[in-house]
């Protein structure tokens, strides 16, 4: 049911029933910044920047995205530059570290055949690991989890340079109680439940996990979370889900399709640490076959800014226990059923108690009869604030979303054609680039495994798993 809540699935050992029995005890919960207005300022900020920069240099490298303007016209080769990622979060989740400072894990082995002592080598190996961690990838895979992917604290799981998909009829990815995760560039599809087994999140834990919901990111009391550049479908819960007072994430750059309930950011109307949540959404594509939830807001600060949504068939934007909704800069397209065209949808909710609310739209294109219903007068003085640079137009969401999901292939996981001008596998597709195999390159000139020059690629990635041996000889805590 929409209104209902999501169901609470850890068991705990009795130390960390202690430290969660109070909202304030733990470190992860009510960690909200003081002033959301000032990051949604320095997000415009950073937008007008990147786009002047642009203007100024005639295009070139610059899209006027100021994400991946950050760390693809930085001078350097990204390949030999992958930290630099994480100097380029904007929004609520900008803070987020993942890997940055750690060495090179370089994934190459996609099975997972024991979750409690997974092999060197495996994306759960990686993951599980103490202190800061890189993750890359030395091809192709299609990585099938058994059961969820615990996420420790301090990781980049980053798909650049190979084409990765995770879920695949198999579990998903799961941030608990964890803070300091990007996850970018990444396929995250067809995720099912799982559980009722021991999994290992750590090199000196391992525990029993009831049964998960089949969510494709699950956050849960985590915190400086960034998603970017990832293409998620068709999972068995949401595509999305950041719950119990989990705050400071960005989703970015991301493509949605195929998909009922796809984001739900809060745990349940009466769970007060939620409204210490602090998100940003922004320059994502919310594609074909979505039906709701883009997102769905309980209590927190939500900032919904330059994405472009092309059609859904009950309501894109929706909410309850008084949300804070600013949209700016957004594209609606609102589907053809007339009774559908409405984008915002307050969820059992009495229009009594919800006029007060904080919902804005700033900005905002209406398409096909699409209607944004705001709310919340007397309320000016914080959207004052947060208009106090003005969004960018939402006539320029083409641009900001053009390159949306994973770069270099599909956008959709497979079900649909690859971006203008990318060579993905090798195969040109436009854009200038050359005919027959190509250069393996993408639209931001990545190399991918699976075609393309692998000798090149090979060489770059030799060193790492240099590194990784000695990594994994000195620094990995036996499991």
């Amino acid at each position: 049911m929409a209104g209902a809540p999501k169901s609470t699935r850890i068991i705990f050992l009795l130390p960390l029933l202690l430290l969660g029995a109070t909202a304030s005890s733990h470190p992860l919960l009510n960690a909200s910044l003081p002033e959301p207005a000032a990051v949604v300022a320095d997000f415009h900020s950073k937008v007008a920047t990147s786009r002047r920069r642009m203007q100024e240099s005639g295009g070139g490298c610059m899209t006027g995205n100021p994400i991946d303007d950050c760390w693809r016209c930085a001078g350097t080769d990204w390949r030999q530059d992958r930290q630099r990622l994480a100097d380029c979060g904007i929004g609520f989740g900008r803070n987020a570290l993942g890997g940055k400072g750690g060495p090179l894990y370089v994934v190459t082995d996609s099975s997972d055949r024991d979750p409690v002592n997974p092999s060197p080598g495996t994306l759960r190996h990686a993951v599980i690991q103490e202190g800061p961690l890189w993750i890359v990838f030395a091809a192709d895979m299609t990585i099938r989890l058994n059961e969820e992917l615990l996420v420790n604290s301090y990781k980049t799981i980053d798909g650049r340079g190979a084409n990765v998909h995770v879920g695949a009829g198999g579990a998903c990815i799961t941030l608990q109680y964890v803070s300091n995760v990007i996850i970018h560039n990444i396929h995250v599809h067809d995720c099912v439940p799982a559980g009722n087994a021991n999994v290992r999140s750590s090199p000196t834990h391992s525990g029993w996990r009831t049964r998960s919901d089949g969510d494709g990111i699950s956050l849960y009391s985590a915190r400086d979370v960034w998603v970017d550049h990832c293409a998620l479908s068709r999972c068995a819960d949401g595509l999305v889900d950041a719950i119990m007072g989990s705050t400071a994430i960005t989703v970015s750059n991301s493509y949605f399709s195929h998909h009922n309930e796809v984001m739900l950011l809060g745990h349940s109307d009466d769970y007060l640490p939620d409204s210490g949540m602090q998100v940003t959404i922004a320059f994502n594509h919310f594609g074909v076959q979505l039906v709701q939830r883009m997102p769905r807001c309980r209590r927190g600060y939500f900032h919904i800014v330059n994405n472009d949504y092309t059609a859904w068939e009950m309501y894109a934007i929706g909410g309850s226990a008084s949300p804070t909704i600013n949209s700016q800069g957004n594209r609606y397209i609102a589907p053809a059923n007339p009774n559908a065209k409405e984008v915002t949808k307050r969820v059992d909710t009495a229009e009594g108690q919800w006029n007060g609310w904080n919902w804005r739209t700033e900005g905002d294109m209406m398409v096909n009869g699409a209607f944004f219903v705001p709310s919340g007068e007397g309320m000016e003085d914080i959207y004052q604030k947060a208009s106090s640079i003005d969004p960018k137009s939402s006539a320029l969401v083409d641009q900001l979303t053009i390159g949306a999901g994973v770069l270099g292939g599909p956008r959709d996981n497979g079900e649909a054609a690859a971006y203008a001008g990318v060579n993905y596998a090798g195969v040109s597709t436009g854009g200038g680039a050359s005919g027959g195999r190509g250069n393996g390159y993408g639209v931001l000139g990545m190399v991918y495994a699976n075609g393309g020059d692998w000798i090149s690629c090979r060489s770059h990635l030799i060193p790492s798993l240099a590194s990784l041996l000695v990594f994994a000889l000195v620094c990995l805590h036996p499991l």
